[in-house]
C-alpha cells in the first residue's frame, strides 16, 4: 500500500481541476466546506460556490434547480444527512426529476468515528440503491476519487459519490502485478479485477477493497487462491461480472463499510439468487448501530478487519464444499 491521503482532500483538489475546465460546474455546501475540502473550490471560484447553511433539504433543492438551468451542481454534506435528513428532497427533487445533480457524501461509513452513531452513515447505500435513477459511486482511494469526480460530472443524471473522511492508503497502481487490470480511464458501471484466483472471490467496495487484497495475501499463504473484485459502482451494478465470478469460483465474500442489509452484500445476493446461486458470506456491520472511537480501531470492533474477511473466506469455502456435495 502507498501513501496515506485523505479522500476528501483529493476530492477538493479534483473539484478545482474540474472547475478549471468546465464553467458549468457549481459547488454548494451545507456549511461543511472546511470539512470536505470544497473550500478549495470556493477559494478558486467564489462566484460558483454557494453556502446554503446548515439546511440540507435546501441544499438538495437548490442543486436540483441549478441542474434544471443547465448547470452541473456538486452538493456537499455528510453522508448520513443526504440519506436521512434530505432523503425526501433527494427522492423527489433529484431522482424523480432525474436531475443532473451530484451528491458528494463525505464522512461515510463510520469514518466520522468520534461523533458517534448519530453521525455514522451505515445505511446510506441501502437508501440510495432503492431510489430509481440514482447512480452510486464509491471510490476505494484518493487516486480513484480524482478520476471519479470528472466521471460523475460527465454522467447524465443523479450521482451519489460516497467518500471516507480519513486517510487511507492508495491501492496498488497499474505498475503492481496484483492490480494489472486497474488501468485505463475510470468507467462508471465497471467491476475491476484486482487479483486472479479460482478458489473463491472476494468482492470489496470503498475502503474495504484494500482489506480484501490483504486478506487474499493471507489466504495465498494457506494455498487458497482468492480472486479480488472491486465494485466502485454499486448502482448500476455490473451483474455479469458478479455472475461470472460465481460460476468460475463457486463462492463469494462481500466486504463493505456499511450494514450487511441493503448494500453491496444485498446487491450481490439479489443478483446471484436470480442468476447463479452460490454460497455468499457478507462482511459488514451486522444489524446494529456502530460505536464511537478511533476509526481504525472502530473498523476492527465492527468486524471489518482483514481477519474477518479471511474467516469469512474460510466459511465460504466450507459452504462451497457442502454445496457441491448436495448438488
Amino acid at each position: 500500500m502507498g501513501k496515506l491521503i485523505p479522500m476528501r482532500q483529493a476530492y477538493g483538489e479534483a473539484l478545482v481541476e474540474l472547475g478549471a475546465v468546465n464553467s458549468d460546474v457549481i459547488v454548494l455546501s451545507a456549511d461543511v466546506s472546511s470539512s470536505d475540502f470544497s473550500s478549495l473550490f470556493e477559494a478558486r471560484f467564489p462566484d460558483r460556490f454557494f453556502n446554503v447553511g446548515i439546511a440540507e433539504p435546501c441544499l438538495v433543492d437548490v442543486a436540483a434547480g441549478l441542474a434544471r438551468a443547465g448547470k452541473i451542481p456538486f452538493a456537499n454534506t455528510f453522508a448520513f444527512l443526504f440519506a436521512l435528513r434530505a432523503a425526501e428532497q433527494v427522492r423527489t427533487s433529484v431522482c424523480f426529476s432525474n436531475a443532473n445533480v451530484k451528491l458528494a457524501a463525505t464522512y461515510a461509513g463510520v469514518s466520522d468515528s468520534f461523533d458517534g452513531p448519530t453521525h455514522h452513515a451505515i445505511t446510506d447505500l441501502a437508501v440510495m440503491r432503492a431510489l430509481p435513477n440514482m447512480t452510486i459511486v464509491v471510490p476505494a482511494d484518493a487516486r480513484e476519487v480524482r478520476q471519479a469526480v470528472p466521471a460523475a460530472a460527465a454522467w447524465q443524471g443523479p450521482v451519489y459519490l460516497r467518500l471516507c473522511r480519513n486517510e487511507m492508503p492508495d491501492l496498488p497502481g497499474a505498475e503492481h502485478p496484483s492490480a494489472s487490470l486497474r488501468t485505463g480511464p475510470f468507467e462508471i458501471g465497471r467491476v475491476v479485477e484486482l487479483r486472479a484466483g479460482g478458489d473463491l472471490t472476494l468482492i470489496g467496495i470503498g475502503i474495504m477493497v484494500g482489506r480484501c487484497l490483504d486478506a487474499a495475501d493471507v489466504l495465498a499463504r494457506e494455498g487458497i487462491q482468492a480472486r479480488v473484485l472491486q465494485v466502485h459502482t454499486l448502482k448500476p451494478l455490473h451483474t455479469l461480472a458478479i455472475i461470472s465470478a460465481a460460476r468460475e469460483t463457486g463462492a463469494i465474500v462481500t466486504a463493505e463499510e456499511h450494514s450487511i442489509i441493503g448494500g453491496l452484500g444485498g446487491a450481490v445476493l439479489e443478483t446471484l439468487a436470480e442468476a447463479h446461486p452460490v454460497p455468499v458470506v457478507r462482511v459488514g456491520i451486522r444489524d446494529r448501530f456502530a460505536e464511537t472511537g478511533p476509526y481504525l480501531a472502530l473498523l476492527e470492533r465492527m468486524g471489518l478487519g482483514v481477519t474477518n474477511i479471511v474467516a469469512a473466506a474460510r466459511r465460504a469455502l466450507e459452504a462451497k464444499r457442502s454445496f457441491q456435495i448436495t448438488l
